[in-house]
């Protein structure tokens, strides 16, 4: 019983402390810079394959298909697979007048699984001279290691008589690695912009009456890792592209009543009128609120996009009211107008 009332009191304290918060948390929109960024002049992309194995290479890949218990072409249409996403993410920006797939630029293909030596400026130079084109995107290796683990196991088989009876089986996982690697050359500048690698995972499994059988079962694999390299594909189009996500902010909604009132207004989305509140105790005698009501017009500012009265506000609040959690947010901003600063950049670019 003595322990049960320790819980219940842990449990109360911690209702007590919830509820007796100093403030509440919201959340709002906010745009990124892309990732990775190409002048305005760059408008005809060429995207090369370096994936396919080289003469010296094809040894090594035989006997990885062996061992992964794979089809003979699963890393050449994975690789073509993420190569066409990255065209149509590329396209679908609007960005770039003509997108290139370089499909007959064979000698300079590898197949490792690690990044290769990067291209001589004199190659990129005459691959984008030939081609017409103002960068090159490389996907520079994309491979798929296969781990095949087998073990005995039972399934259901219907018997001479229709009747489904246990029988033994064989049940193979395999657990498919796929790592890749891009690099975007710009020779203009003789800058290689980019150089990004990914690895993803996926696991399938199967029983079958024999081993074979059983592999048979997982055929459906290779279309999984060919969405995979899909997504792959798309995911590194959009480095090139600014990204929107949700920031988290905290405002203060304790202190005086009209603190409380302002925080009814804003649970219903009436930030402006909460705004005219927080106004009311810009004066208040005591530091603490009158800091606690500069730190929330930062936070009104910011809502409504204004960054620079945001940071005023925040400084305001930790210079002359000492509110400690007013530097920390003003630092926040100061990082966020940076990034507009670099969206705006971009933009014009």
């Amino acid at each position: 019983m003595k322990n049960h009332k320790s819980i219940l009191g842990y449990i109360v304290i911690g209702i007590l402390l919830v509820s007796c918060s100093a403030t509440n948390n919201l959340t709002m929109g906010a745009t990124e810079p892309a990732i990775v960024h190409l002048p305005k002049d760059v408008q005809r992309i060429g995207i090369i394959n370096r994936s396919l194995p080289s003469e010296g290479n094809k040894q090594i890949d035989k006997i990885d298909q062996i061992l992964s218990a794979e089809g003979l072409h699963l890393d050449k249409k994975g690789a073509e697979v993420a190569i066409n996403a990255l065209s149509d993410k590329l396209a679908g920006t609007g960005r770039f007048e003509e997108i290139l797939i370089l499909d007959n630029e064979t000698e300079i293909r590898k197949g490792l699984d690690v990044f290769p030596a990067s291209l001589s400026w004199e190659v990129i130079e005459e691959i984008c001279a030939a081609n017409g084109v103002d960068a090159i995107f490389s996907l520079s290796f994309y491979d798929t290691d296969t781990q095949v683990s087998y073990k005995p196991s039972v399934m259901q088989l219907p018997n001479t008589l229709g009747v489904k009876v246990s029988v033994p089986a064989h049940e193979v996982t395999l657990n498919t690695l796929i790592k890749n690697g891009w690099r975007i050359y710009n020779p203009s500048t003789r800058q290689i912009v980019d150089e990004f690698m990914y690895t993803d995972h996926l696991v399938s499994s199967g029983k079958g009456i024999n081993p074979v059988k059983a592999i048979e079962a997982v055929a459906r694999r290779n279309e999984a890792v060919e969405e995979l390299s899909r997504n792959i594909g798309y995911a590194y189009g959009s480095r090139l592209s600014p990204y929107k996500h949700r920031i988290s902010r905290d405002y203060f909604v304790r202190g005086t009543d009209n603190f409380v009132v302002a925080k009814r207004r804003a649970q219903t989305g009436d930030w402006q009128g909460a705004a005219q509140l927080w106004e009311k105790e810009l004066d208040n005698s005591k530091a603490k609120i009158a800091g606690r009501a500069c730190y929330n017009m930062a936070i009104i500012n910011e809502i409504n996009g204004d960054l620079n009265a945001a940071m005023d506000w925040a400084s305001k609040s930790y210079a002359d009211y000492d509110n400690k959690d007013a530097l920390r947010y003003l630092n926040i901003l100061k990082y966020r107008l940076s990034q507009n600063e670099i969206l705006e950049q971009q933009a014009s670019r």
